[in-house]
């Protein structure tokens, strides 16, 4: 994922966010926190409890700032239509260079809010960059008794495998507080959160004035149907932090889910090579691949291998169920993809069925 990230929304996307959600709180800042624990796969998961009206939802603001009001404003109004009230945290508009607040700051935010009793549910303000640098500030005991929803994409996807690794907790990969929240979103997030709906996922089929479809098609890499506990987020965010103790040790019959932006196609072929090279790859027993928002040749010009030759040249080879192109990544119709629930996929049809329900 390059500096470049949809999760700031334009005016115009601002505009239409407000017509459809709503929004959530945030937190205060406690002091920083590290542990050693991690997720035994052979514990149970942990499901946060679903939403009601009348929630409160927290927004922290664990990666990069936003310096205008207004993505404030919308936020709050459109969680609020969803009949939910809204806690903003102290450091949510808060700066340290690019990012929303010191590092101490950021991680002290998120802490409160697991430990707040008022929240039930934390989405991120927005991503960006510097989730990865709070890591070792998080409280994952703290975090482990308090389980909540957490949501957010993109460079969150950072904070989602740690919490995952660390405590077994399902977060939710999803649309951050000031993303596009239009029908398609908002419908799918309150049948997974809070009617507790066993969700298949499925792209749009409308196909407008056209003989086909040609917007949003799926594509099967390998056919078949797998079953698996659905794992994954942004890929650049995902390789950034392999190798260390945040990033999930066991893949074993994982569903891989991917999805970036503003990568040229000679980096999204090193980090699949590193997830082939660091034994990701071989364990899974599913793959999809959502959309890869701006990802040209760059440089590499006329003599660069298409997006899809890359994708191929890792996937094929496993002879797993894959597919590309779900409604996962920096777009307006963004599905939520709950980490740790076992799922479905039906690669020719294209789809992620939900085998649990996400939250209790």
């Amino acid at each position: 994922m390059s500096n470049f990230d949809k999760s700031q929304p334009s005016k115009m996307e601002r505009r239409k966010f407000i017509q459809n959600i709503g929004t959530a709180g945030m937190a205060i800042p406690l002091s920083s926190f590290s542990t050693s624990t991690n997720f035994s796969n052979s514990e149970e998961i942990i499901r946060p409890k679903a939403l009601k009206e009348g929630d409160t939802i927290g927004i922290v603001s664990p990666a990069s700032a936003i310096f205008e009001s207004e993505p404030y404003e919308i936020a709050r109004e459109s969680f609020e239509a969803m009949g939910l009230k809204v806690k903003f945290g102290e450091f949510t508009k808060s700066r340290y260079g690019h990012l929303a607040g010191t590092d101490e700051e950021r991680a002290g935010e998120l802490n409160e809010m697991f430990g707040d009793p008022s929240i039930m549910a934390i989405i991120a303000l927005r991503g960006g960059s510097g989730s990865a640098r709070i890591l070792d500030k998080l409280d994952y005991n703290l975090i482990k008794k308090n389980p909540k929803i957490f949501i957010g994409y993109s460079d969150i996807t950072a904070l989602h495998l740690a919490i995952f690794q660390k405590t077994g907790l399902v977060t939710f990969h999803g649309p951050a507080a000031v993303s596009t929240w239009n029908s398609f979103s908002t419908n799918h997030l309150k049948k997974l959160l809070f009617e507790k709906e066993m969700l298949t996922l499925k792209n749009p089929s409308d196909k407008g004035d056209e003989l086909t479809q040609t917007e949003n098609r799926i594509r099967t890499i390998n056919p078949g149907k797998a079953k698996g506990k659905l794992l994954g987020g942004n890929l650049s965010v995902l390789t950034g932090i392999m190798g260390t103790e945040y990033f999930p040790k066991d893949w074993k019959g994982k569903i891989l889910y991917i999805e970036d932006i503003g990568e040229k196609i000679y980096a999204v072929d090193r980090m699949m090579s590193q997830l082939r090279l660091g034994g990701v790859l071989e364990q899974i027993s599913g793959f999809v691949f959502g959309k890869c928002s701006d990802c040209g040749p760059g440089g590499s010009g006329f003599g660069s291998l298409t997006l899809e030759e890359v994708i191929n040249s890792y996937i094929e080879p496993l002879n797993v169920p894959a597919f590309t192109g779900a409604m996962i990544g920096h777009i307006d119709d963004n599905v939520t993809i709950p980490n740790g629930i076992a799922a479905e996929i039906d690669a020719e049809e294209g789809t992620i069925r939900l085998l649990n329900a996400a939250v209790r």
